[in-house]
């Protein structure tokens, strides 16, 4: 059974991906109003009577904005650690609350979800895999570096949500303050897009048919740039940007690599012929 993926937005305006199956899915981070999550939902076709469960990723707002209201409105449960909580500031019925740990699986219906440690400059941050059926969704954004445990993870997806969040030569030459540079750029911050580049060259399975550059800088990066940059390299794997400022389009994740480019293909010449 294949896996469905989107970007909802990713950015330091808001996070939120959507992953599932035909009958659950899970939303990653909900940094965006609970009006606009169920307004880009519906306009891909998604459901959101079938997200079984938020995880959360740290405490940041852009990850975690919208997170009380749509936990309420759809009566969904929120996974988080304890550290997590006590800095998240942000009220969600207690109800609701689900505590997770690292390395440890949690089950959202078909979904199998593991979270494991990264850095960055938040309280007990976490990355996710997403699985079901023997396929594996990576969401790895707002990393400092990359380590093991973001190597391994990798390694074994057939699709992922990749941070590439700066260009090295924007960022020192651009206008930001040096405090905030050295934040972005010292090892508890975001992964810049040679970082992210490195990774995907050195550790990228056969089987990865996806990969959705994540969480971009508006100042400190460009779309084309980054495309350009990872398509040199890209073989077979389909590179896209998730925006920040509208959803992406679905992507179907089968687990067979040739099958789902095939199919992204197609998809993408309908879209041509339908504008």
């Amino acid at each position: 059974m294949a896996l469905s993926i989107a970007s909802l937005n990713s950015g330091s305006n808001g996070n939120c991906y959507y992953v599932g199956n035909a009958h659950d899915a899970v939303l990653i981070d909900a940094g965006i109003s609970c009006r606009e999550t169920v307004k880009r939902m519906t306009r891909l076709g998604l459901n959101m009577h079938k997200v079984r469960a938020i995880f959360v990723s740290h405490e940041h707002t852009d990850h975690i904005a919208g997170l009380a209201v749509l936990s309420k409105k759809f009566d969904l449960p929120v996974y988080i650690t304890n550290a997590m909580m006590s800095n998240a500031g942000r009220h969600v019925d207690p109800l609701q609350i689900r505590f997770y740990r690292r390395d440890e699986p949690v089950t959202a219906g078909s979904l199998c979800i593991r979270a494991f440690s990264k850095y960055h400059d938040a309280c007990d941050p976490h990355s996710f895999v997403v699985s079901a059926d023997d396929i594996h969704i990576g969401v790895f954004t707002d990393l400092g570096r990359v380590c093991d445990n973001l190597i391994s993870h990798f390694s074994k997806c057939h699709a992922a949500f990749l941070e590439a969040n700066y260009d090295d030569d924007m960022l020192h030459k651009g206008p930001y303050p040096y405090y905030l540079k050295k934040r972005i750029s010292g090892g508890h911050g975001h992964l810049s897009n040679d970082e992210a580049l490195r990774l995907f060259v050195e550790h990228k399975p056969a089987h990865m048919s996806h990969v959705l550059l994540s969480h971009l800088s508006r100042e400190n990066n460009d779309p084309q740039l980054v495309l350009d940059l990872f398509r040199k390299h890209c073989g077979d794997t389909h590179v896209a940007v998730a925006s920040r400022y509208e959803e992406s389009q679905v992507y179907h994740i089968s687990g067979d690599a040739v099958y789902d480019r095939v199919l992204q293909t197609k998809a993408s010449q309908l879209s041509l012929f339908s504008q």
